[in-house]
Parts: structure tokens; sequence; C-alpha cells
């Protein structure tokens, strides 16, 4: 199953998450499909926190792909964000 989850990158102490389309059977940070967006939670001043390819996200959310929960909440957030 494919799913819609985040990726941990950056730093120690300075977290830094890709959103990525990946099979559920993957590690975490391991091998995915297609990168969809990005997430910096430590993100300042003019730096974009919330980075989503909305196109391609619905394309991968009508082709199956669940989201997990974290992502669910990030989407709902920059839906919110853009209204």
């Amino acid at each position: 199953m494919v799913v819609i989850r985040l990726a941990r990158g950056g730093a120690k102490k300075r977290p830094f998450f890709n959103i990525v389309a990946a099979d559920s059977r993957n590690r975490r940070d391991g091998r995915f499909i297609e990168r969809v967006g990005y997430y910096n939670p430590v993100a300042s001043g003019a730096e974009t926190g919330l980075q989503l390819n909305v196109e391609r996200l619905t394309y991968w959310q009508q082709n199956g792909a669940q989201l997990s929960p974290t992502v669910a909440r990030l989407v709902k957030q920059h839906a919110k964000a853009a209204v």
C-alpha cells in the first residue's frame, strides 16, 4: 500500500521533514516513490515552514494512497492557511 508520510532529514536538534509517497513496507527515511512537499517545524522569519504540491497529493489520494495522521493534520493546516 502507498502511504504519504514524513521522512526525517536535517541535523541533530534541527529537524526537517520531506513529505513523500512511499510503499508502506519501506523504512521511514528509506526509498520513496515521489516527494510531494516538505515541512520545516523550526522555520523562522521569511522561511517557509510548509510547502505542498497539492496536485500531486490529490493524484496519489485518488490512486489509493493513505495519509499518515501527521500529514493529514499538515494538509488540513495548509488548506486553512490558503483560504
